[in-house]
């Protein structure tokens, strides 16, 4: 029997390719990055074609250094950055580059719309806000802007339905992304054709819905040349990057919960009972009865892959040990995350980072060490409001490329008083995915096989409640900064 899984992630930075074994071993795993376009103010966007190209690479790359036989692969699963837009045409083309989750080029769109239909009359369907980074805005952006390429998109699909099709020729979309469409309703996870005929989506555009672990296909013969990949490998729907992490850290149960830190931060936490907020996001999770009660922020890892690629020097541990030698609460200074606008719980985009509490007594590690506080504040930013909301947390389960930083994590640990525990950090998005694919080809009898089979903790963190004075002291700043802020970043966002 066939015992090895492939997982792909395709990321903002660049797409990741795993091999696993059945037990969740690593055997080989390559990235290749890719770029994010800022044409214009608002926009952000990449083309496809790019991911795809740097799928092939990525595969082929793990196959040869493996040495495992295409043919040992049992099935294949991808997951993908939230909120895409990608409009192919009847023959498979990308028509144009898609905007990705932090672009906010639709914003008019969306205010049209909640005047039109009602805030509430969307927000019931579907469990979210209409905001420009979700997709159906984008869509409808399209329409409005762009009606000649609108009138030739055959399908819209999502970052990881795109890469399935290319892979597979099918054309799909699973569950999990469905929270990025306005006319989905949440509950049960279908199309509401009566909100895409009030909104003015075009029902032929949406594909039809699968589970994220269901086969769809499998490798075609042109898929199998590009990537090295044997034809007629199965190949899963697949779901949303922070889905899929939140399955890979071992997340299943109600309560339990996973803390992102990848480009973006956030976290999912896993709910067994319909309860959407408006202040944050409600997905379904790709393990089927179950939902994911999300915060997203802007500022994550990408904080400091900004601040190093501006002021570092390429040497992450370097930042690490200049923050390690501040202590807590950075001498006063806070650091508002906000770096392209903030999702949520603040839903802003004319929001903007600030570092403030800046003196001549203000070192490079003061300013590493509070930008790293600051995307901790937001964590516990949008905690409070799940909190709030009535979601019960106990404790974080911390993935992405920030969680190797030790210091990070405990600081999100002391910011937030929660324990922190953190399993393959690197490779959770790319297991998660490859588990969707060894529960649906069978490899796994269930989901709570494919956990307990793989997923193994790393490093526990426990909450330093000498620093909690310190951190709520900070946090009360953070709150009250932005509130200050408001008026002046909204004046100067309405200005552009």
């Amino acid at each position: 029997m066939k015992q090895y899984l492939l997982g792909i992630d395709i990321g903002t930075s660049g797409c990741k390719a795993a091999i696993f074994d059945k037990d969740g071993a690593v055997k080989s795993q390559a990235t290749k990055p890719y770029t994010v376009s800022y044409p214009e103010p608002g926009f952000a966007e990449q083309n496809p074609d790019d991911w795809w190209a740097a799928v092939c690479l990525a595969i082929k790359e793990i196959l040869d250094s493996s040495g495992i036989p295409a043919g040992e692969i049992a099935g294949i699963g991808v997951d993908g950055q939230s909120w895409s837009a990608i409009p192919i045409d009847k023959e498979g083309n990308v028509l144009c580059p898609t905007p990705i989750w932090m672009d906010t080029r639709a914003a008019g769109v969306c205010q049209e719309l909640d005047r039109e239909i009602g805030e509430k009359a969307i927000f019931d369907l579907c469990g979210n806000p209409l905001k420009p980074s979700y997709t159906s805005p984008k869509v409808l952006w399209y329409k409005k802007h762009r009606p000649g390429l609108y009138a030739k998109i055959y399908k819209i699909l999502q970052s990881n339905s795109f890469i399935t099709y290319r892979l597979t020729g099918a054309v799909t979309q699973e569950k999990s992304q469905g929270y990025g469409w306005h006319c989905f309703d949440m509950r049960k996870n279908v199309w509401d054709i009566d909100m895409c005929e009030k909104m003015g989506i075009g029902a032929s555009l949406l594909p039809d819905i699968f589970d994220c672990h269901q086969i769809i296909g499998t490798v075609s013969e042109k898929a199998a040349r590009l990537t090295g990949l044997a034809a007629g490998t199965p190949v899963s729907a697949g779901g949303l990057d922070a889905a899929c992490a939140t399955l890979g850290a071992g997340v299943l149960h109600a309560g339990e919960t996973q803390e992102q830190g990848g480009q973006a931060g956030g976290m999912s936490i896993c709910i067994d009972k319909y309860n959407s907020d408006i202040r944050l996001i409600l997905g379904s999770h790709v393990v089927p009865g179950k939902w994911l009660l999300q915060g997203g922020t802007v500022g994550g890892g990408g904080v400091i892959e900004w601040f190093d690629r501006e002021f570092g020097s390429g040497d992450f541990k370097m930042l690490d040990a200049l923050a390690a030698e501040i202590r807590p609460g950075s001498d006063g200074m806070v650091f508002l995350p906000y770096m392209n606008g903030e999702r949520s719980p603040i839903w802003d985009m004319n929001a903007r980072g600030v570092y403030y509490g800046v003196d001549f007594a203000k070192t490079k590690g003061h300013f590493v060490r509070s930008s790293l506080e600051g995307v901790a504040l937001s964590l516990k930013h949008n905690l409070e409001i799940a909190e709030q909301a009535g979601a019960s947390v106990k404790k974080l389960l911390a993935v992405g490329g920030a969680a190797n930083s030790k210091l990070w994590t405990q600081i999100k640990s002391d910011v937030t008083g929660k324990p922190i525990a953190v399993p393959s950090s690197d490779t959770a998005a790319t297991l998660g995915a490859a588990l969707l694919a060894g529960v649906g080809t069978g490899i796994y009898k269930d989901f709570d096989e494919a956990v307990k089979s793989t997923v193994k903790i790393t490093k526990q963190y426990e909450p330093n409640h000498l620093n909690l004075e310190v951190y709520s002291e900070a946090y009360q700043v953070y709150l009250l900064l932005y509130k200050q802020l408001k008026p002046i970043m909204d004046k100067r966002g309405n200005s552009h």
